[in-house]
């Protein structure tokens, strides 16, 4: 039986103790406190399991689970496993929250008899956040999402994002979905089997989430491994024939665009990676009608798939070639994420 109020925070554990520190002590350092924290020790290396035991030992409302190492998703499965409150709340150890995070959610959930509620996030680096104000304002007020209107906001990937984190769940909601193990990305798996389920899905806009973004750029740190996006993507595609084909188009522009992303990201070590990138011009190609479909009234992509069609290295220069005319201020640079000036670990309001 979940107990009634009660907010469980699942939060893996894996080479992060110079983060631990920060994450739970902004949950346990929450408003609302009725809460439980699931700390789980994926068989870490480092000293993570020692210091969860001392939180253990000065918070009674601190869970904490010890397990081989099976990375994020069978860490989040074993989490769940313990999970005894009505909602739940996934946590990235390297990221923090806001101290009125679970509050606001809980009032959000509770008035508006949601299924789930997602706020806004910072990408936290460690000299500033940025925050994404294009399509809602910080003081804008919540917007309520039907079971359809949620599926495709979430295909869009631009106001409802496929993170696992950032969001409350309605337990019950989610407690038989597991994590697809061995998997990267795997929040692409799994979010679209949650939003069918969903019937009311509240949006708040203020950041209450600080997405802390590592110092190593995902170019240094890319390899072959990243292309478990599309795999997910594919799979949720095969469950939109099956449920929402009207979103197939949108399906269809967002993996076309992350193709291309992952073309660049393989093109600049194409002496390792030239299979992948055969793999990727070959989806394109056999593909093409479909995509062309899809942002038929976008010029913007349009444009992109009609020059990756003659040759990948055109559509590449093309990129290239813009991205140093908005170096010179020729061509204006695209609306994008705001930049606030903080003290990092503190929490911020944008002004």
């Amino acid at each position: 039986m979940l107990e009634r109020g009660k907010v469980s925070i699942v939060v893996p554990l894996y080479k992060v103790e110079k983060y631990i520190h920060r994450c739970t002590d902004s949950i346990r350092n929450q408003t609302y406190t009725n809460l439980e924290i699931i700390l789980v020790n994926d068989g870490s290396p480092d000293e993570c399991g020692n210091i969860a035991e001392e939180y253990r030992k000065k918070d009674s409302r601190i869970k904490v689970c010890h397990k081989e190492n099976g990375g994020l998703s069978d860490a989040r499965n074993y989490g769940m496993r313990e999970v005894t409150g009505e909602y739940t709340m996934f946590v990235d150890s390297d990221d923090w929250i806001a101290s009125d995070m679970v509050q606001s959610f809980i009032k959000a959930m509770t008035e508006m008899e949601a299924d789930l509620v997602q706020g806004a996030f910072y990408y936290a680096y460690d000299d500033k956040l940025f925050v994404d104000e294009r399509f809602f304002k910080q003081n804008a007020e919540p917007v309520i999402l039907n079971k359809m209107n949620a599926m495709k906001e979430l295909v869009i990937n631009e106001k409802v994002k496929n993170f696992a984190w950032g969001k409350l769940y309605k337990t019950s909601l989610i407690q038989n979905i597991p994590f697809k193990k061995g998997v990267l990305f795997e929040d692409v798996f799994w979010a679209h089997q949650v939003m069918h389920r969903v019937e009311k899905l509240v949006l708040l806009h203020q950041p209450f989430y600080y997405y802390y973004q590592r110092p190593d750029s995902i170019v240094a740190a890319y390899t072959p491994k990243n292309l478990d996006i599309m795999e997910g993507l594919k799979e949720r595609h095969r469950f939109l024939e099956s449920y929402f084909p009207e979103f197939l188009n949108e399906s269809y522009k967002l993996m076309l665009k992350t193709c291309l992303i992952h073309y660049q990201l393989l093109w600049r070590n194409k002496g390792k990676n030239a299979m992948h990138c055969q793999k990727i011009k070959t989806y394109i190609r056999q593909n093409h009608s479909y995509f062309k479909n899809a942002v038929e009234q976008d010029k913007e992509w349009s444009r992109q798939l009609t020059l990756f069609s003659l040759h990948p290295s055109l559509q590449i220069a093309y990129l290239g070639i813009r991205k140093g005319l908005r170096a010179l201020r020729v061509l204006p640079k695209p609306e994008g994420l705001h930049a606030v000036k903080v003290n990092p670990g503190k929490e911020a309001a944008v002004k």
